[in-house]
C-alpha cells in the first residue's frame, strides 16, 4: 500500500519525535555511595531503593567465622551503569545481579556493583552476594564507648547494630531511610538457637542433623540496624499478650535467676498497654532476647524482639518496646533526627510510672530538670542536631523527654493524646524528620509551637520554666 506525501510528513515527525524522547532519556551513571546523611555521609547507598533482603548466614562459634549469601531485591530510582553496597571487613567472593556474574570493586566499606547491563529507572532487580569471614564490631565514642554490631558470647553471638553495624554482618544499604522486608534464615550448631525479627517460619536440620537452620520472616517494612541473628543457647517461652499479639521471648538460661523482672510478662503488659496510648501495635510479633553479654552494657529495640545484654529493669524493657512505635515503625529519615526515637521512649518510661501510680510525667521531668545546674554540660547538647559522636548523650534522652512534657503542658492532656497515635498512624512503616512532628502537632493542637521546640531542641542552655 503506498503512503500519500502528507502521510509520509507525518510518520517522518512521529519519527522523529520518537527519536527526540530516546535522545532525552538519560544515560545510565553509577548511583551515590551514600543518602548523605549529615552524621554518617557514606550510609546507604544511591540509585536504588531496597525492598526485600533474603539473607542466609551459617555461624561457626568455634572459628567465630560467618558465611553468607544475601539476596537484594531493589528497584532502581534512576538509570544505573553500577551501585554500592554497604559492608564493612568481610571478604566478598561473587556478586551475581540479576542471576549474571557483576564486576565488583572495592574501597573501604564501600563495595561498587557493575551488571552486565544497565538497569533501567523503576525497574526491579536482584543482587546476590556471597561473602564470608570474621565479623568485627564497631567500637568508639557513639554508643556509650561499648562496642556493637556483631558480638561473640559465651556460646554464640549478640547482635545490635545502631546506628552503623548491620553492614557487619551482611551488605546492605545501611542506612534507617532505606527501609525493606526481611527473610532471615540462621544456620548454628546443633543445640543452638538462632533468633531473629518477625515471626520464625521454619525449623530444620541439615548436614546430618549437626546443623539447625532457624528462618524467621520480617514481613513489615525494617531499617537495617533493626536487624539481628543472635545466636545461643536461650530457654524459649511463646504464646500470646492478653490482647491477643504473639510473644516470643528467649532468655539465656545462666540469666534466668539474676533477677526478679519477668520479661515475659513486662512484655505482654506493656505491649499492651503502648497499644493502647500509641495506637495499634505495629508488627505481628512482640518479644525479647535476653542474652548473657556483659561487655555490652547496652539493649536495643531490634524489631519485633528487643535485645538486652542481661536480664534488664521493668522501665528498660518499656522503653524498647515504646521504640517499636518510636524508631521501628517511624523511623527518623536522617541520624540527626535520634531525639523522635529516644526522646519518645524515655517518656514512655515517665509515662508508665505515671500508669502504674508512681510519680506523674510532670513530677519526673522537675526531678531531672531540678537536678541539673544551669552550667551542667547536659544543657549544652543540641537535642535537635547533637552530632554523630554524641547522638546518644543523655540530654538526647532526658530533654527530649522534657520537649515532650513541655508540649503536653502546653496543648493539654486531650490534645496531647490525640497527637500520639496520630503520629505513629500518619507515619507508620515511614520515615520523618522533626518539622514533621511540629507540623502535626501544631495541626493537632491549633498552637502555633515554633518557640517551644526552638527553646528546647535547638537553643542550648538551661531553660527557664
Amino acid at each position: 500500500m503506498a503512503l500519500s506525501r502528507s502521510a509520509r510528513l507525518a510518520a517522518l515527525t512521529v519519527a522523529a519525535a520518537s527519536f527526540c524522547l530516546i535522545a532525552a532519556a538519560p544515560a545510565p551513571t553509577p548511583g551515590s555511595d551514600g543518602i548523605g546523611d549529615p552524621y554518617f555521609p557514606q550510609l546507604g547507598n544511591g540509585g536504588f531503593d531496597a525492598e526485600h533482603y533474603a539473607l542466609d548466614v551459617a555461624y561457626n562459634p568455634d572459628t567465630d567465622r560467618l558465611d553468607g549469601r544475601t539476596t537484594l531485591t531493589a528497584r532502581a530510582t534512576q538509570n544505573l551503569s553500577a551501585f554500592d553496597l554497604d559492608l564493612q571487613k568481610l571478604t566478598v567472593t561473587k556478586i551475581e545481579v540479576n542471576g549474571r556474574r557483576a564486576d565488583f570493586t572495592r574501597s573501604g566499606d564501600e563495595i561498587q556493583v557493575k551488571p552486565r547491563t544497565s538497569l533501567g529507572k523503576g525497574k526491579t532487580f536482584t543482587t546476590t552476594v556471597t561473602y564470608g569471614g570474621v565479623p568485627e564490631p564497631l567500637s568508639g565514642p557513639i554508643v556509650f564507648g561499648s562496642d556493637y554490631g556483631w558480638m561473640k558470647t559465651a556460646d554464640g553471638v549478640f547482635v545490635a547494630c545502631e546506628p552503623n553495624a548491620a553492614s557487619t554482618w551482611f551488605p546492605s544499604s545501611d542506612h534507617p531511610s532505606d527501609k525493606a522486608t526481611y527473610d532471615i534464615r540462621i544456620k548454628a550448631p546443633k543445640g543452638l538457637t538462632g533468633i531473629s525479627n518477625g515471626r520464625l517460619v521454619d525449623t530444620y536440620n541439615t548436614d546430618k542433623g549437626k546443623q539447625t537452620v532457624n528462618h524467621w520472616r520480617e514481613t513489615k517494612p525494617m531499617a537495617t540496624y533493626l536487624a539481628t541473628a543472635s545466636i545461643g543457647k536461650f530457654d524459649v517461652k511463646t504464646g500470646r499478650t492478653p490482647a491477643g499479639t504473639p510473644i516470643y521471648v528467649a532468655i539465656d538460661p545462666v540469666l534466668a535467676n539474676s533477677n526478679n523482672v519477668d520479661v515475659y510478662a513486662v512484655t505482654a503488659e506493656a505491649t499492651d498497654y503502648w497499644s493502647q496510648v500509641f495506637g495499634p501495635y505495629p508488627f505481628e510479633e512482640t518479644g525479647a532476647v535476653v542474652d548473657d553479654m556483659p561487655q555490652a552494657g547496652f539493649s536495643l529495640e531490634t524489631q519485633t524482639k528487643p535485645s538486652y545484654s542481661a536480664v534488664r529493669s521493668e522501665s528498660t524493657i518499656v522503653h524498647e518496646l515504646a521504640h517499636q512505635w518510636f524508631g521501628d515503625s517511624v523511623s527518623p529519615k536522617q541520624w540527626d533526627d535520634i531525639w523522635l526515637n529516644e526522646g519518645f521512649a524515655t517518656y514512655a518510661q515517665w509515662l508508665w510510672t505515671e500508669h502504674k501510680g508512681g510519680a506523674s510525667a510532670h513530677d519526673s521531668f522537675l526531678a531531672g530538670y531540678n537536678s541539673r545546674p544551669a552550667d551542667s554540660s547536659f544543657w549544652q547538647v543540641k537535642v535537635g542536631d547533637p552530632q554523630r559522636d554524641t547522638m546518644f548523650a543523655s540530654a538526647v534522652y532526658q530533654r527530649g523527654a522534657m520537649t515532650l512534657q513541655v508540649l503536653r503542658e502546653r496543648i493539654g492532656d486531650k490534645a496531647f493524646f490525640k497527637l500520639l497515635p496520630q503520629w505513629t498512624k500518619l507515619h507508620r512503616y515511614g520515615n520523618v524528620e522533626t518539622s514533621d512532628f511540629i507540623a502535626l502537632a501544631e495541626r493537632v493542637s491549633g498552637r502555633q509551637l515554633d518557640d517551644l521546640f526552638d527553646t528546647w531542641l535547638f537553643t542550648t542552655g538551661k531553660p527557664s520554666l
